[in-house]
């Protein structure tokens, strides 16, 4: 199964436990779930790691942000993003999410964003679930 998750999922991922988290062990123990990205949204983790009150996360389990990001990118695939129209209206960076998923062919999207959960589906990708 191949799946892209959003922004907020992987933060929340890499820094807390929970059920994100749950689901990154999960893929890491069976090879069949699959997980994808690429540049943008690594670039805007990144960004979102760089904030002050992720630092300050970080710093209380003894993580810097360079670890933290190269564990992410040692557990996804990378593909190149379509271009698509615009999908989400209300907030672009999700379209960037949406790219993604195309690109991957994607069986679902992980989410915790409104906006990105109102779809439900797009196109191929099956499932938009809450995180």
């Amino acid at each position: 199964m191949r799946i892209v998750l959003d922004t907020n999922v992987v933060l929340s991922a890499l820094l807390w436990r929970g059920t994100p988290y749950e689901l990154l062990s999960l893929v890491a123990e069976r090879p069949r779930l699959r997980l994808y990205s690429t540049i943008a949204l690594l670039d805007e983790l990144a960004d979102v790691l760089s904030r002050p009150a992720v630092a300050k996360r970080l710093e209380s389990i003894g993580r810097g942000r360079s670890a933290v990001l190269a564990d992410y990118l040692e557990a996804v695939d990378l593909v190149e993003p379509l271009s698509l129209p615009r999908i989400v209206p209300e907030d672009a960076d999700d379209d960037q999410v949406i790219a993604a998923a195309v690109a991957a062919h994607a069986h679902m999207i992980v989410s915790g964003d409104k906006h990105l959960l109102a779809l439900r589906a797009f196109e191929a990708i099956e499932r938009l679930l809450a995180s």
